[in-house]
């Protein structure tokens, strides 16, 4: 199996159910762990965790990404950076099924990012399905937060520390909780503070 392949399969949202794509996806998880043993290992300048990063992902980063390792993901071919994005530090991007922060993210410590799930079914529930999670301009991802497949959150919007969140936030919103509720929006001076 290809990249290209796999990448088309995800993105219809198919089961990740052949011997095929098992074989793929722990080739990947050798690869993406080579390099994040590297990147976690020994300090790294700025310059140099972003050359890592562009390894990982296949693509260079923009030279306003910063991140604060260790670094973790048993992927890394479906991660999307804008500009300005930050990720702390002990944060898992399980990116099989696309992760995609947009401009000026911030992402607070050991956020956990899931992009697949089992099925419910326990005859079939080693199969699992893909689904993506994008975050758009100037988010800001609060420490010790899940955020799972097929979510979307909006521009501006605000995920408290420890939310777990398991549907879609708008924009200029704060949602918190286990599972995450809204809280309340963010409207005219607040937005810029």
């Amino acid at each position: 199996m290809t990249l290209e392949a796999f990448l088309e399969h995800v993105a219809a949202r198919r089961p990740l159910a052949s011997p095929e794509i098992g074989a793929f996806m722990n080739a990947m998880s050798d690869r993406a762990r080579r390099i994040t043993c590297r990147m976690n290992g020994s300090y790294h300048s700025q310059e140099e965790l972003r050359a890592l990063m562009s390894e990982l992902l296949g693509r260079r980063v923009d030279e306003t990404f910063r991140l604060f390792p260790p670094f973790y993901t048993d992927f890394g071919q479906n991660i999307h950076l804008g500009r300005n994005v930050f990720i702390n530090a002990g944060c898992h991007f399980q990116d099989h099924g696309g992760v995609t922060l947009g401009d000026g993210t911030l992402v607070g410590h050991n956020v956990v990012f899931a992009t697949l799930n089992h099925r419910l079914d326990p005859a079939r529930r080693a199969e699992m399905t893909p689904a993506p999670i994008v975050v758009g301009r100037n988010v800001w991802i609060g420490s010790n937060s899940t955020i799972l497949q097929g979510v979307t959150i909006g521009d501006g919007a605000v995920v408290a520390a420890g939310a777990v969140v398991t549907r879609d936030v708008g924009a200029n919103t704060i949602v918190g909780g286990v599972p995450a509720r809204v809280i309340r929006r963010i409207d005219g001076d607040d937005a810029t503070r």
